[in-house]
Order: structure tokens, then C-alpha cells, then sequence
């Protein structure tokens, strides 16, 4: 199926970015739509990284604030998340796993296990978000408060055992995407010993 680009107009450009596009596109009946208008948020892709302990079957998670969450539950507004950041130009995916680990978490990491890529809304975003699990011994991680000052990060580590990140899940307290993403998968793909 094929689609057009009739226009594009930016209408903002900060931190993010968001362009007005419209298009058309081929109908599965036949044919084709009419002139579509979408607002965009063009983001750069992403990685995230469970880091899990296997030896202890523990997993470290990192909670900070999200000002989206905060403007819709107050209460939601520091999230409990898995180590991720943004792709820079230049840098691999696996760079930044390695670089968000360190910088998060204070966590060197030797071996990542690709999981997926995918759209977290497809329908307003071209983000793309890269999935990783890396095996890694947590018993010497320094938990506490991370992050760099300059990006504004106030992050706190945690090390929980996995049965407890997946009774939050199960419970709702974690609600980020990307770390639901993982700890399904790490239900499904990595049971416990």
C-alpha cells in the first residue's frame, strides 16, 4: 500500500519538536483517503535496558518525575521505570544502553540480549524505542540518587527481587511502557530458576 506527503509545516521546535502534516493513503476497499491533517511529535529514538541480576533474581529500577504523568495524577508523578535515554547523533544503540546505565545507575554493562524495537504511539510519534535486557550483577550497584545535574536528572535506585517488580506491575504501581514491556517479557522469556 503506498501513501503521499502533501505538506509538511513545523509549529514548534524546543527540547521536542512537532510538524502539521497532511497526507493521503490507500484505502484497503480501494481508492484512496482524503486530504488527513496529524500534528506530529518528532522525537529522536530511544533505548531502554532491564537490567537484571540472574545469580539473585533481582532487577534494578529507578524511579524520577515525569511532568506528563504529574499533569494528569499528581500522585503517579515519579515513575518507576527502567534505565533509557534518548540516541544521540553518532551514537549505536548499544552506546547508549552502555551510557544510560552508567550515568542512571552508575552500572557498567558487559552483555546486552536485544528484545524488540517498536512505536510507543505510532499514531503522533516517530519515536522508535529499542528494547534491551543485559544480565548484570547487582549486589555491588550503588543505589541511591543518580543522574546528571546538567539534563536536570533526579533519579533513585532501587534493587528489588523480581517478584516484587512483577507484583507492582500486576498491582499498577508501575505504569511507564517501557518497563512493562520488559518485565512481561522477562516473565515469558527468563523464568525464574
Amino acid at each position: 500500500m503506498k501513501f503521499d506527503i502533501l505538506s509538511q509545516q513545523n509549529l514548534y521546535k524546543g527540547f521536542f519538536r512537532v510538524d502539521a502534516y497532511e497526507f493521503r493513503h490507500e484505502l484497503f476497499a480501494g481508492g484512496w483517503s482524503g486530504t488527513v491533517r496529524r500534528e506530529i511529535f518528532e522525537r529522536r529514538n530511544a533505548v531502554a535496558v532491564l537490567l537484571h541480576d540472574p545469580v539473585a533474581d533481582t532487577l534494578l529500577v529507578i524511579e524520577q518525575f515525569r511532568p506528563g504523568a504529574a499533569l494528569r495524577d499528581a500522585q503517579g508523578a515519579w515513575m518507576v521505570e527502567i534505565v533509557a535515554g534518548i540516541v544521540e547523533d553518532g551514537e549505536s544503540n548499544a552506546d547508549v544502553a552502555r551510557r544510560e546505565a552508567q550515568e542512571e545507575a552508575g552500572c557498567t554493562l558487559d552483555t546486552l540480549e536485544h528484545i524488540i524495537d517498536f512505536y510507543p504511539s505510532a499514531g503522533g510519534s516517530t519515536e522508535i524505542v529499542s528494547l534491551y535486557y543485559a544480565p548484570v550483577d547487582l549486589s555491588a550497584v550503588p543505589t541511591g540518587i543518580h543522574g546528571l545535574p546538567e539534563e536536570h536528572e533526579d533519579i533513585r535506585v532501587s534493587v528489588i527481587p523480581r517478584h516484587t517488580a512483577l507484583a507492582w506491575l500486576k498491582a499498577g504501581k508501575i505504569q511507564a511502557s517501557l518497563a512493562i514491556i520488559a518485565l512481561q517479557w522477562l516473565a515469558l522469556e527468563k523464568p525464574p530458576r
